[in-house]
């Protein structure tokens, strides 16, 4: 391909693609050839920075969460749509389509996991109340909570070349929800898959101006210009995060800084596992998936297997038989299993890399082993073969724990005892995550208990958990992804926590009915509205924060108790027998705690045909005093807080209500609290 005809990359700046004079060539890391180039033209930061400020921010604010959960669904379905072009793309970087699914439906998938979190947990509105609150005097009426709100700043996203589309959504998603304005700066050598995402995201008109933009090519100031509102996120090398997180800006304004840096993880074979076991298998099967998959270049692929010494022989034959049996080449090659790296520097890189690992061990299997790849070019691209190697004394080489291969290289090495095992793995200074494999639960748990301080995320591996396993390498939307020490020490996704990073929390003080207007959620002991309509006869338009219904009275029976016995079953001796419960704290029979949420209902519920479609949940229970027979008990129903769903294609038109129930006996003494979700029906 000539260079005028192939295309210059641009950025996204102030709500504008920008660049059209080429700089650096871009070229395939499979055959060499041309496939993009960066652009000349410097990028103003401040004029990105202000338009972010002035422009994106309020129109991310004007928006909920709910809203946003919703834009982000959106966005996953438009791109999901259109994944074949990007498959197209991905392929220059030598991934195979397995590992473009990785990258890019794993990105959609992140998108949706957000949306549906945020739908779910997220209110609609854009403060996040953190309660309970807490009583801070004698009477009730000064209270103390915590609120999350956006925090009115910039994200600057710097991601790594591995996952270009999975790394820029990870961590889009959650920004966005959380109501920030995101600066997007991908690695350059594969910064031609994010701009092809960013173009389709642009071209579904979702979201606001200037809500995402795009650098291609270096950050220049852009960390001088930030302000302390703003948040940076960078997933790296160690080394290059360290460089980033000194900024003089950063530190001088306290910007928070959040790093997911490579680092050497690893897996251990327990000892109680023997050849010929299903987790002998599952073991090597682990190695040499993460040894192969992305051709090893993923911040969470195993770099050390540490085995027992009278196992590492069996361990290293089978693994011999499994690496040798991968077809690598060309991706689009029927049957090829691994690809190239992603650029020639990268496999400059990884073969010094190797060098300094193979000083003082042995090579198990190599590029002597038959290493030919397939494919036309592909002596011009970047491939490498895939390396075992093994350091049987892992206590003294300090170098299989500080140098890392990038690539699809990993060392094995021995230990004695479990103990000394557990040591090897701390030897990483901290990773990403680890994985145990073994069949005794006990084993399991001494693992866990010393290698979570050093791990942002443990698998532990059996035959139980093989058939639905994600496996060692694959960060879920749900769960934690980053660690300590060596691997940066942030923190990214793990459900809604990743939306709090980007949110600012603050400590409130006042009376209850303060709180109730600040956070938007009722706070026992502020006004409530009671008026002629039952609550339950409204619709969700006409709900408000603090509509409340206290019911009318009921005595409750002996009668009630055996009733409720024979229709429940339960026949629990504090309920049925006299002499045993006068020797109990309450010195007398008591009501089912159940029967009195069932009591309780019967006060409050307005039977007839209405606006409330479903109670699907009940949250925060607690039986706080016993009901004794001759005990009068009351309710008091209040509209705690109000979701808005939207109006979903679906579904009726609804939100969601949850209630505030406080039940008390006659002498004005809580008896029962909880909270209960309703959906409520809109007029239209």
């Amino acid at each position: 391909m000539s260079l005028s005809a192939t295309p210059v990359l641009q950025s996204l700046i102030a709500g504008r693609w920008i660049g059209s004079t080429a700089a650096r060539g871009l070229h395939s890391a499979v055959n060499g050839r041309l496939v993009a180039q960066t652009h000349a033209e410097e990028i103003d930061f401040g004029e990105s920075l202000d338009f972010a400020r002035r422009q994106a921010l309020p129109a991310l604010l004007a928006l909920d969460f709910q809203q946003r959960a919703a834009i982000l669904k959106a966005l996953a379905t438009y791109l999901q749509d259109r994944k074949e072009a990007l498959y197209a793309i991905s392929a220059h970087t030598g991934a195979t389509r397995p590992d473009s699914w990785i990258d890019i439906e794993g990105g959609f998938g992140t998108l949706f996991a957000y949306a549906s979190m945020g739908r779910r947990e997220l209110p609609s509105s854009n403060i996040v109340h953190e309660g309970p609150a807490q009583q801070l005097g004698k009477l009730g009426q000064f209270m103390g909570t915590h609120v999350l709100v956006p925090k009115r700043g910039i994200a600057v996203h710097i991601n790594a070349f591995n996952f270009p589309m999975w790394g820029m959504l990870e961590k889009f998603a959650p920004s966005f929800l959380a109501g920030m304005p995101c600066i997007v700066k991908p690695a350059t050598a594969t910064s031609y898959v994010a701009e092809a995402c960013v173009r389709l995201i642009e071209e579904s008109g979702l979201l606001p101006a200037g809500a995402l933009q795009l650098v291609i090519g270096g950050s220049g100031d852009l960390l001088d210009r930030l302000e302390e509102t703003d948040v940076v996120t960078f997933t790296g090398s160690a080394d290059t995060a360290a460089q980033l997180r000194v900024n003089a800006n950063l530190i001088r304004r306290s910007v928070p800084f959040n790093a997911e840096a490579d680092s050497l993880n690893c897996s251990i074979l327990a000892p109680d596992v023997q050849p010929g076991d299903l987790e002998f298998d599952l073991f090597v099967k682990e190695v040499m998936r993460e040894m192969s998959a992305k051709a090893g270049q993923k911040c969470t692929a195993i770099r050390r297997a540490i085995v027992p010494a009278a196992q590492a022989d069996a361990v290293a034959a089978a693994l011999r038989e499994r690496l040798a049996k991968i077809k690598i080449g060309d991706p689009s090659i029927e049957g090829v299993r691994m690809g190239a790296l992603a650029s020639k520097a990268q496999q400059a890189d990884v073969a010094e890399r190797l060098a300094q690992l193979a000083q003082g061990n042995e090579i198990v299997f190599g590029e002597r082993d038959g290493f030919a790849p397939v494919g036309e070019g592909v002596g011009d691209g970047a491939f490498f073969a895939p390396t075992l190697l093994l350091c049987r004394d892992a206590m003294r080489n300090e170098a299989v724990h500080s140098v890392e291969a990038f690539g699809p290289v990993s060392t094995l090495m021995t230990y004695g005892d479990f103990d000394e095992a557990l040591a090897l793995a701390a030897k990483g200074r901290g990773s990403l995550v680890g994985s145990v494999v073994t069949k005794t639960p006990a084993l399991a748990a001494q693992a866990v208990y010393h290698a979570a301080a050093f791990h942002g995320r443990l698998l532990v591996l059996d035959r139980d958990a093989a058939g639905e396993s994600t496996g060692h390498g694959s960060p879920l939307p749900m769960l934690k992804h980053g660690g300590p020490g060596r691997a940066g020490g942030g923190e990214e996704l793990g459900g809604i926590r990743a939306v709090k990073h980007y949110l600012q929390r603050c400590a409130v003080q006042a009376s209850p009915t303060m709180l109730t207007a600040i956070t938007g959620e009722y706070v026992r002991g502020g006004k409530v509205t009671e008026d002629a309509i039952h609550p339950f006869r409204k619709h969700f338009e006409e709900i408000q924060v603090g509509d409340s219904l206290l019911t009318h009275r009921r005595t409750v029976s002996e009668a009630d108790i055996v009733n409720f016995g024979g229709i429940s079953g339960d026949y629990f001796y504090m309920h049925f027998d006299e002499v045993a419960a006068k020797d109990t704290q309450f010195g007398q029979r008591i009501a089912h705690g159940y029967f009195v949420l069932s009591a309780a209902a019967g006060l409050f519920v307005s039977p007839a045909p209405g606006p409330v479609l479903a109670n699907y949940g009940l949250d925060t229970l607690r039986f706080v005093n016993p009901v004794a027979i001759g005990d009068t008990i009351q309710a008091r129903l209040t509209c705690k807080r109000r979701i808005d769903r939207g109006n979903r294609p679906d579904q009726p038109p609804q939100g969601v209500v949850a209630w505030d129930v406080q039940v008390t006996n006659q002498r004005g003494e809580l008896v029962a609290s909880y909270d209960i979700l309703t959906l409520v029906a809109k007029k239209a």
